[in-house]
């Protein structure tokens, strides 16, 4: 059990991957990685030790927080691995791509054909990996779902396979779409029960799940 109050080092991962085609194509996704960089900046408030693993965005570094930068999966995998024994809780809010391409061209893709057909493979599951290597280690193991249907069912599913603490899951919905500074609804869900937001801010969810990390932490 650590000493409630104590100051804790967390590790949060934000924002998306890239997956290069060529030299200037990519596959990624839409995450902005806001709540991964208020996760950073509302936890240094609280005088935590924060160690930020950020993906490509426009969002400014928040103070008093170390931040390392990734592209791709396989980068964001060596630096969780590097950081993983030095931290007591992993909040895992980055979008990570689960494809990319078996082969990246050195010259810039032509536009000279009708067809062009790309093999995918797939990257690691990084948060499966951290959650089996955790077994038996007691640090907090936070995760994030988005999902466009079945979204309790799903989420449930990703808490026990990766062995979460808990997740927060997010539906994608043409009409309030989550990703930026925009209000969010969605569910923290545990093995023991489930708290639905509905149109909640970004800052206040990150205060609640630093809230709930806090009390893990201490009781590990």
């Amino acid at each position: 059990m650590k000493k409630k109050g104590r100051q804790l080092k967390i590790l949060i991962t934000a924002g998306p991957t890239r997956e290069y085609l060529d030299p200037v194509r990519f596959i990624s996704n839409a995450s902005s990685g806001t709540i991964g960089y208020l996760l950073a900046e509302q936890a240094a408030k609280r005088r935590h030790k924060i160690v930020l693993l950020s993906g490509p965005t426009c969002l400014r570094r928040p103070a008093k927080v170390k931040c390392v930068t990734f592209e791709s999966a396989r980068q964001l995998k060596a630096e969780v691995d590097r950081y993983f024994n030095w931290a007591d809780c992993v909040i895992a809010a980055a979008a990570v791509g689960d494809f990319r391409p078996n082969n990246i061209s050195r010259q810039k893709l032509k536009k000279n054909r009708n067809n062009l057909t790309l093999k995918l493979v797939k990257n690691p599951d990084i948060l499966k990996a951290l959650g089996e290597k955790n077994r038996g280690k007691n640090k907090a193991l936070v995760g994030f779902a988005l999902e466009t249907n079945s979204l309790y069912r799903n989420a449930r599913l990703k808490l026990k396979s990766k062995y979460l603490d808990f997740i927060v899951a997010t539906k994608l919905s043409s009409k309030q779409l989550p990703f930026g500074d925009r209000p969010i609804n969605g569910a923290i869900i545990s093995r023991s029960c489930i708290d639905k937001f509905r149109r909640m801010s970004k800052t206040r969810l990150a205060r609640i799940i630093l809230d709930r990390v806090e009390n893990l932490c201490y009781i590990l």
